[in-house]
């Protein structure tokens, strides 16, 4: 998709917001999967020595940050999700690069499904494992995934160099 100039709103930041929904519904139907499969704890080797499904709950953020808090923790992470949605739908409105608005639409939908997660059963589900003998990432999901893509995308296209931006000489 081509740049979006001038103080309009982009004409096609609903299609954005269709992939921000289809990440929530592959996020959601693959927890939906998991936690009809598998016990917690239970693993499921994928790629011997490398990858395994594995049923996790995190009630924390990413890391299992604040994980150990005492309950409060799902309602400061639900309120920063519902209000950082709010704000990226509003972003996806504005003119921008692809690169940009792909980012935005990742990063919501990514936000939204463990948002539900955590609305729904008070925590979110993880559940894929990648590990090497004794040393393991911490467990996460497709939303999270979602999430670090589309954070990476941000970061790539705030070093782009595009026509237009250089400063006017006066």
């Amino acid at each position: 998709m081509a740049e979006v100039r001038g103080g309009a709103a982009n004409p096609l930041w609903w299609r954005w917001l269709g992939l921000s929904a289809g990440i929530v519904v592959a996020d959601q139907f693959t927890k939906w999967l998991v936690l009809g499969r598998f016990r917690l704890g239970e693993r499921l080797p994928v790629i011997d020595g490398f990858f395994d499904l594995v049923l996790a709950m995190n009630p924390g953020a990413a890391f299992s940050f604040l994980s150990d808090a005492s309950g409060w923790q799902r309602y400061l992470f639900t309120v920063l999700a519902l209000t950082v949605s709010v704000a990226l739908v509003f972003f996806l409105r504005r003119p921008g690069h692809t690169q940009l608005h792909l980012g935005l639409a990742l990063i919501l939908g990514g936000a939204v499904g463990n948002v539900i997660d955590r609305i729904h059963i008070g925590q979110v589900v993880d559940f894929l494992l990648v590990y090497h003998g004794t040393w393991s990432w911490p467990a996460f999901n497709i939303a999270d995934s979602a999430i670090t893509i589309g954070a990476g995308l941000l970061i790539l296209d705030s070093f782009q160099h595009r026509r237009g931006d250089e400063p006017q000489a006066t």
